[in-house]
């Protein structure tokens, strides 16, 4: 069910117009029978009914002009209320009931107070004018208390609604810019896998373009260079395939599981190169988070391409144990560029880190899950 099925109606809405053609209806119908002796009772009838009807339209559009008009509605009504057989109390309970739905913001009741003051005091001015018992008085402050609770609790209703409404609007934006976070986090995600997978494509077309030209300058070996442009081909198709496969494996979280993904990774390496990659697993495995999946991985394709970029030939260690995966190879490589920046970067996203350095006659690069 939608939350909005749940709200209750419109404030100032349809059922608000419906309530106040049905109170005007009642008041005519309670006016109808009146029957006061004298002629200005009805010129004061007639004319406040016409500003009750103003007042009523213009309750939500203009409350303090509404107000004024149904403040005077009332102590008039009030004012005659003991004449005989006017009828003039149903005017009063109405206007009074109009006055405590309209919603003064930060003046809160005092206005309905004031109303129902000067409506007090108009019912005893009447009573001693028309001389109306005591128990006449009362029984107009009863029914014009119980006319203006009716209406602070529908002006309670109504002020809820609209919270209600309010809320539900900031909710729906609240999810708007949860789902907009989480797009631009899933690109970011794919941005970051894709420059890594072409980062490493591109590292090995460097390395098989560079041994080419030096099979053409150095040895005149023909057959050999074109054997290296025949992989360098190999490698930019398996590249594609490797970015299409991330991608969609990132938009679907099917990531495979990180020995079998770094088992495949250490074979076509050595196709690749023609070095030797030694993986070793140790540790329990456990279920990882797919983005911790693509960040060990990309870490340890970024290691192999550096390897085979500045110590090409020399046999490369990997080990994989629980979180920690460490790459190690025989030669100095480098630790500053950007393919280990940016995979510091992604590591710090997963609750990573990633070193880089020295290790006596070897270098040793290290990715781990805190």
């Amino acid at each position: 069910m939608k939350l909005k099925a749940l709200l209750p109606p419109r404030p100032h809405g349809e059922s608000g117009w419906v309530g106040r053609v049905l109170t005007t209806g009642v008041a005519v119908a309670v006016l109808a029978t009146a029957r006061p002796a004298a002629a200005w009772v009805w010129v004061v009838l007639g004319v406040t009914f016409v500003l009750f009807v103003v007042g009523s339209v213009l309750m939500t559009a203009r409350p303090y002009v509404s107000l004024a008009l149904l403040a005077t509605v009332a102590v008039s009504n009030a004012l005659i209320a003991g004449y005989p057989q006017s009828n003039a109390l149903v005017l009063v309970l109405v206007a009074i009931t109009d006055i405590a739905v309209i919603d003064f913001g930060r003046r809160g009741n005092r206005p309905i107070v004031a109303a129902g003051i000067g409506v007090a005091a108009a019912y005893a001015v009447s009573a001693w004018w028309f001389e109306q018992p005591d128990t006449w008085y009362f029984s107009q402050l009863l029914w014009t208390a119980a006319l203006t609770a009716f209406g602070l609790n529908r002006r309670q209703y109504e002020v809820q609604a609209r919270q209600t409404e309010q809320l539900l609007e900031q909710t729906r934006l609240a999810q708007s810019e949860h789902a907009r976070a989480a797009t631009l986090e899933e690109r970011g995600r794919i941005a970051r896998e894709l420059h890594d997978v072409l980062a490493h494509s591109l590292g090995a077309l460097s390395v098989q373009l560079e041994v080419a030209e030096a099979l053409l300058e150095e040895r005149g070996d023909a057959a050999g260079a074109l054997e290296r442009v025949r992989r360098s081909r190999r490698l930019a198709v398996q590249g594609l395939t490797e970015a299409r496969n991330a991608v969609a494996a990132l938009r679907a979280d099917e990531v495979p599981e990180l020995p079998q993904a770094l088992a495949a990774l250490a074979e076509q390496h050595e196709k690749d190169h023609g070095t030797a990659v030694r993986l070793t697993v140790t540790g329990i495995p456990r279920n990882l988070d797919s983005a911790v999946t693509v960040a060990l991985l990309g870490a340890a394709r970024e290691a192999l391409t550096n390897a085979a970029k500045h110590a090409p030939g020399q046999t490369v260690e990997m080990r994989l144990d629980g979180v920690r995966l460490s790459v190690r190879n025989k030669g100095v490589t480098t630790g500053k560029g950007y393919g280990l920046a940016g995979m510091r970067e992604r590591l710090a996203l997963v609750g990573g880190t990633l070193t880089a350095g020295a290790d006596g006659d070897d270098w040793l690069v290290v990715a781990e899950i805190d």
